[in-house]
């Protein structure tokens, strides 16, 4: 005799399948029953499992679908790379480390040292200026450009034509931060033009 299936149905000594006798709750016998050849009862149809539709179900309940088995392997590797980034946050903190300072001293500090930032008197004003010259500068280069393309008959577009109307609000800009036109500082011109008058 074979194993009984879900349905409970073994197959006999003769090859016939068959659902054997058994007992009822109140005592009395059930005959055995024979399998027709071929039928198989819906308790032993294996049932097809979409894996997809399966991961979809179970999507919100665990990780990333079909991962279960990569969990420990996983485990292991982040702890092995923290470990590794650690090691190498240690070795920075030494060959940072000043001088003066003492062992217990660096175990002590995890945190990065930042750089103060620069203080609005250590800003230079002038190269600030010089900053704003430049780019003004630039900008009044290319209005100009765009001037002499339409002078020349070329359509700009509605973007280029604002930056041409703007080039004297540029060149008042240029002035009040102690520029010509051309973006050259005033006062090294005047003095060029002094030099050059007294020759």
């Amino acid at each position: 005799m074979s194993q009984p299936t879900n349905s409970g149905i073994i197959t006999d000594k003769n090859g016939e399948r068959v659902i054997p006798e058994s007992k009822r709750a109140d005592g009395s016998t059930r005959k055995a029953i024979k399998v027709r050849p071929g039928y198989r009862p819906p308790e032993d149809v294996e049932v097809y499992k979409n894996r997809t539709a399966e991961g979809f179900r179970q999507r919100g309940k665990g990780p990333v679908p079909g991962a279960e088995g990569l969990k420990d392997d996983k485990t292991e590797q982040q702890s092995s790379a923290a470990a590794n980034k650690n090691a190498k946050r240690r070795e920075a903190r030494k060959k940072a480390k000043a001088p003066g300072e003492t062992e217990g001293e660096d175990q002590k500090s995890t945190a990065a040292v930042a750089t103060p930032a620069p203080k609005a008197e250590d800003v230079d004003p002038e190269a600030e200026k010089e900053k704003k010259a430049r780019n003004l500068k630039k900008k009044l280069r290319q209005a100009k450009e765009l001037k002499d393309k339409k002078d020349g008959g070329e359509s700009l577009l509605p973007e280029q034509i604002a930056k041409v109307i703007k080039i004297n609000e540029l060149i008042r800009e240029l002035d009040a931060l102690g520029f010509d036109s051309e973006g050259e500082p005033k006062a090294a011109k005047a003095t060029s033009e002094t030099k050059e008058d007294s020759t």
